[in-house]
């Protein structure tokens, strides 16, 4: 393992908890690294899930299917954690599916191991917990959003606040399946608040 490469990692843990190196080594020899090519995927709906990652290089999306048509709900970039976090947790076949939008590398872990960490740190354990909220939280924001802002809303929400790589390094016709609306209507959304 290069050693740029787990500091990512531990970086990403490190923000939800402190850990000591006598607790980080308690992951280390688990890790390994897995690489997708650009269409591949992380997670396909129907799979249970196994890993959590976190992104080193590339970008990921995560959508569900319905009917043959894809909603898409979130991005990943580099030094994103990266899973089907319920299919992980209740051992149930994974809802959605979670490809590279370009050739990616990531380092893994198995959601097994972090278990077994739960039970030997309470750091680990806290790690869990608030990883847990984050995705809970994120999950109503997105909720609220869908629920209660317009599509120009939402659009300016990504140009406004953090999401902005979405903008950057997302093809537009995801932009507009992440906003719930046509690429036709995202192009008329850009227009009308270029003309402003």
């Amino acid at each position: 393992m290069e050693a740029n490469d787990l500091n990512v990692l531990r970086t990403a843990i490190q923000r939800f908890v402190p850990l000591t190196d006598q607790e980080w080594e308690l992951l280390t020899p688990h890790l390994r690294y897995r690489s997708l090519a650009r269409g591949e995927k992380w997670i396909s709906e129907g799979r249970k899930e196994q890993d959590m990652g976190i992104v080193l290089e590339g970008n990921m999306r995560h959508y569900y299917t319905r009917d043959g048509e894809e909603k898409t709900t979130y991005f990943y970039f580099e030094r994103h954690l990266v899973s089907s976090y319920i299919s992980a947790i209740t051992g149930t076949p994974s809802l959605l599916t979670i490809e590279a939008l370009t050739d990616s590398r990531l380092l893994a872990f198995s959601y097994a191991h972090l278990q077994t960490l739960y039970d030997h740190s309470p750091k680990w354990e806290r790690f869990g917990r608030l990883v847990a909220e984050y995705l809970a939280i994120g999950l109503e924001d997105r909720m609220a959003g869908l629920l209660t802002m317009s599509p120009e809303e939402r659009y300016l929400q990504l140009l406004e606040g953090n999401k902005q790589k979405i903008i950057e390094r997302v093809p537009q016709h995801y932009i507009a399946n992440y906003l719930g609306i046509t690429p036709v209507s995202l192009s008329r959304i850009r227009k009308r608040l270029l003309e402003k």
